[in-house]
């Protein structure tokens, strides 16, 4: 019945009614996801996607959760329908699947899927995704310096973990054998599951209220809507080919090889094609990016953030499968953004955030009210990991925010996730109560300013997190080497840094490079890791002297800054601007 080729008309009610129920039902299933998880990274930083799919994998609605897992769920719905234990779908039926080479976004984010049946039919499938503290890579939490997929922990390629309602106890057995947070594995798969069963129920419970018929109509014509929406911004763009290259910082071994970034956008008519190719080759490392679950992925969320901001369009896309139609993504198999099997491909998030900020750069020149100046553009993502006395392990993983670039009519946000991420913090009271670390800072960064611009860059944050034990970190970050950019007369922001010194000896730190595999470090060591800060958006000299005032006030940069770029005479003394001083500087600087 949810044939494409047989869609009728839906009343505007209806329509609007089932589109809410959609909605209601994926927000449901991610707060169930949340809400009984026992780790963290999902608990607390809500890292994950879920939503509701017909049998030709169009995603009908999905959680506004993580960008990173918006359209994701597809490929592995694809990649499932290549490797599903049995080769067919039975009642009770629940799947894990995470294998990068069959449409996984990468090996932590597992995804479970339940089929939906209605009057013993499959019509359609109930799917979440989530990213898991540990799954037996080579090192804990994360991973970056490995040969091949098959060092990134367990692979699972359409595994019943349930069939036909019963539990597969082997395969239940061989997850709690194989990783070091067995216990908050398997209990946030469990979630995992009652999430997509509750999607089931509540979607069957809408086909019985409104007849199958209907309920596969409304989809079709709201991704019918989401497709002309999208469409029509695209048509807003002039066509043509527009090109941005940048520079990442090297894989995580290879140091002084930096990789190249190259994005060509192909506006025609009311479609857009994003071609990656003279992007860096893969890498011998696991920094490479999955084409189907994670490549394509960015290029929906960089076209959504685009054209369909909800802040700023008149009307808001439902979020499903239309607004990805007119978008197509194309990069070499054998690249870093298309690896070849069975290369590496678990850190791949600091290169589709950096592809997501030179599609924006790209755009900037026909797009100049739209665009924003470089952001952080990165991800911090720590993994922190011991022995406990027991001879168990503790995993703790950290994503820290970033920075925004300056806008067309604001400053950039300061110390927030970015382009691709919007996880939450977790609470420092909550990491002091379970694990054997303490946070010694957390504040925006103060020793390097943001981009001057009319509107200025974000300020990134410094996080200091100190271990109380011997353990390991791993850490996967960028943008240590290439500032964010500024645009339209703004400055460009400052790079990233980190550094690990031991709190008894801070005056003797010890500078480390974006990303490192499985540091052992000491009792009382912390890793202070600086995101990069954004750049400036327009002519410092635009920018209004009061504001200059405040932000030298608030410690945001120092008066001789405000004096030799934004052309601003502060007297610090009495808290003002010399507004005669600051008329000379200013047209002193324009005349250069």
């Amino acid at each position: 019945m949810n044939d494409m080729s047989k869609i009728t008309q839906v009343d505007p009610i209806t329509l609007q009614v089932i589109r809410g129920a959609f909605e209601t039902i994926a927000e449901e299933m991610g707060h169930v996801l949340y809400r009984m998880s026992f780790s963290s990274i999902i608990r607390e930083s809500q890292d994950l996607g879920a939503g509701l799919f017909d049998i030709n994998f169009n995603t009908l609605c999905e959680s506004e959760s993580t960008p990173m897992h918006i359209g994701s769920i597809p490929g592995y719905l694809r990649g499932i329908a290549e490797t599903l234990e049995d080769g067919e779908w039975y009642e009770g039926d629940v799947v894990v699947h995470n294998h990068p080479y069959f449409g996984a976004s990468h090996t932590p984010d597992l995804a479970i899927v339940v089929p939906i049946f209605y009057q013993d039919r499959l019509i359609g499938f109930a799917g979440n995704t989530a990213h898991h503290v540990d799954i037996g890579a080579a090192t804990p939490g994360l991973i970056i310096d490995v040969p091949d997929v098959y060092a990134e922990g367990m692979l699972f390629a359409g595994t019943k973990l349930y069939r036909k309602g019963q539990p597969n106890n082997a395969m239940w057995n061989y997850i709690r054998r194989n990783s070091r947070a067995a216990g908050q594995l398997v209990m946030d798969i469990e979630a995992q599951v009652a999430s997509a069963r509750l999607g089931a129920k509540r979607f069957v419970e809408l086909v019985e209220k409104y007849g199958e018929s209907v309920v596969f109509n409304a989809a079709n014509q709201l991704m019918d809507y989401a497709e002309r929406l999208t469409r029509a911004r695209i048509s807003d763009i002039p066509d043509g080919d527009y090109v941005a290259e940048g520079w990442l910082d090297d894989d995580g071994r290879n140091r002084d090889q930096r990789l190249k970034v190259k994005v060509t956008l192909r506006v025609r008519g009311d479609e857009v094609e994003v071609d990656l190719t003279g992007s860096a080759d893969q890498t011998p490392t696991a920094y490479n990016v999955p084409f189907e679950g994670s490549t394509k992925v960015a290029a929906y969320a960089a076209f959504r953030k685009l054209l369909l901001d909800a802040a700023t369009s008149d009307m808001r896309a439902p979020s499903n499968e239309g607004s990805f139609r007119p978008i197509t993504v194309t990069a070499p198999l054998g690249s870093i953004f298309n690896p070849k099997a069975p290369a590496s491909a678990e850190a791949r998030f600091t290169q589709c955030n950096r592809m997501i900020d030179l599609i924006i750069r790209a755009l900037a020149p026909v797009m100049p009210e739209t665009v924003i100046a470089g952001s952080s553009a990165s991800i911090s993502f720590a993994a922190y990991s011991g022995v406990r006395p027991s001879g168990d392990y503790w995993v703790f993983l950290e994503v820290n925010e970033g920075a925004y670039g300056g806008r067309p009519r604001s400053d950039g946000p300061d110390a927030i996730d970015n382009l691709m991420a919007n996880t939450r913090n977790n609470p420092l009271e909550d990491l002091a109560m379970h694990l054997p670390m303490i946070c010694d800072r957390y504040e925006l960064r103060d020793d390097a300013f943001p981009g001057a611009g009319e509107f200025r860059g974000g300020i990134g944050v410094v996080k200091s997190q100190r271990v109380l034990t011997p353990g390991f970190i791993t850490h996967e970050s960028e943008r240590h080497t290439e500032a964010p950019w500024g645009i339209f007369g703004g400055t460009e922001g400052a790079t990233g840094r980190c550094v690990i010194y031991n709190a008894k000896t801070p005056e003797e730190p010890r500078e480390m490079y974006s990303k490192f595999s499985g540091l052992a470090v000491e009792a009382d060591d912390v890793m202070a890791y600086y995101s990069p800060n954004g750049g400036g958006y327009g002519n410092p000299l635009k920018r209004p002297a009061q504001k200059v005032l405040e932000d030298v006030l608030d410690g945001f940069y120092s008066a001789d800054h405000a004096r030799q770029v934004y052309g601003v005479s502060v007297d610090l003394e009495s808290e003002t601007v010399d507004m005669a001083e600051t008329a000379k500087l200013r047209a002193k600087l324009a005349a250069k």
